[in-house]
């Protein structure tokens, strides 16, 4: 107990060491990671359940002969037949889910992985209560089976969850190990049950916490590995994987999902006339520009060297033209001699656009940019190669 009360407190100042409060809520919420690391997180998570299921689904029908060696008939043969349930379970949760990468699947295979043991529990136990079991060997083995659920909440400590996961996750072993001693179907004294029972909780909560700690370790790499370094914003490489996922989202939902090509005009003069110094701090100042308009689930991407690409899911033709005008009106800096930055802006949407592959959506945003810069630069062209602003910041043109 004090060894885990002291876990606990290590855990908490590796966790929480050196961190915003806005990285802390995301370790609580499963919902405010990017889509780029919940997607990451999934497929970790889905790799690690399949291999655990498959541990147990080698590990449980070994049990048998030593129930049947240790236990009465009758009780030997109705654990094995349970054992041999529990394991085509694994089986067949081992086999499942290949190919899947969405968080809401990766929850439910971690959720099938707990509830297999969860039942082989709450079966067992009564079963074991029925049998007078006197035997020291079979008292030996019967606390085993009592156990159960501690190896189970210990295992939540490989997955990188939030808190609220976590808590969800646990709470029906807690439950399920409460009931059994309230029923008078606890295979220990009701006293030393009632004490399992604490560090039953405690023990979930240092799960809970490694794994968050996993998560913060987790979105740390994946933020590093993905991001831009001048600018923060997504690298090419990610960027195009991320367009492909929310193409593929908005085929499968039929939701609207609008692109904005931004390219900086004139940019070369910069890097020319004052140094490559002013000319990454401005793209860091535009980059900085176009992540305050947009909204927390867009996704901006460097795609070029002045190039951004500005990904807006559930967004349609109208709604990227208020955003990109919304850009406008804040502007996008200043260059070294004081004058604005300015910027040739082509949108594109899937649904209006008609396009069945992602890069088609991107290739049309791409053409619009381009006639926006060989048209006169500072300007926006969307849908239908319609012209919505020009020099005028923030008064759009039809």
């Amino acid at each position: 107990m004090e060894f885990l009360k002291k876990l606990l407190k290590k855990i908490l100042s590796v966790v929480f060491s050196g961190m915003t409060m806005a990285e802390i809520f995301d370790l609580l919420m499963p919902t405010r990671q990017s889509a780029f690391v919940q997607r990451r997180r999934s497929l970790l998570i889905l790799s690690r359940v399949r291999l655990v299921a498959a541990t147990f689904a080698v590990l449980t029908p070994l049990w048998i002969p030593v129930d049947l060696y240790i236990f009465e008939t009758a009780l030997g043969m109705y654990l094995a037949a349970l054992r041999v349930l529990a394991s085509i379970a694994f089986v067949l949760l081992c086999l499942s889910y290949r190919g899947a990468d969405s968080v809401t699947v990766a929850r439910w295979g971690l959720v099938w992985l707990l509830a297999i043991p969860t039942v082989f529990f709450l079966i067992s136990h009564p079963l074991l209560a029925q049998f007078a079991i006197t035997d020291p060997a079979q008292q030996v083995i019967a606390a085993g089976y009592a156990f159960l659920p501690f190896v189970m909440v210990a295992g939540l400590s490989v997955f990188p969850i939030t808190f609220f996961e976590g808590v969800a996750l646990s709470t029906p072993l807690l439950v399920a190990y409460l009931l059994t001693g309230v029923l008078g179907y606890q295979l220990l004294p009701f006293a030393s049950h009632l004490g399992a029972q604490w560090l039953l909780l405690l023990l979930a909560t240092v799960a809970t916490l490694s794994g968050m700690s996993q998560l913060h370790f987790m979105s740390q790499l994946v933020d590093q590995s993905s991001h831009d370094g001048l600018t923060r914003a997504y690298n090419r490489r990610v960027g195009e994987e991320m367009v492909i996922q929310q193409f593929m989202t908005s085929l499968r939902a039929k939701s609207t999902l609008s692109l904005a090509f931004v390219d900086l005009d004139n940019f070369k003069s910069i890097n020319d006339r004052y140094g490559h110094e002013e000319g990454d701090n401005t793209l860091r100042a535009v980059s900085a520009a176009l992540r305050k308009v947009l909204r927390r689930g867009d996704i901006l991407i460097r795609w070029g060297g002045e190039e951004f690409l500005a990904v807006m899911p559930n967004t349609d033709p109208e709604g990227a033209k208020i955003a990109v005008n919304r850009l406008r009106e804040a502007g996008l800096g200043l260059r070294p001699d004081g004058a604005p930055v300015t910027a040739s802006i082509g949108i594109a949407e899937r649904m209006a656009d008609e396009c069945e592959l992602w890069n088609e959506l991107v290739e049309r945003a791409d053409q619009r940019m381009y006639m926006a810069k060989q048209t006169g630069k500072d300007r926006v062209i969307s849908i239908g190669n319609q012209l919505i602003a020009q020099s005028e910041v923030g008064e759009p043109v039809v």
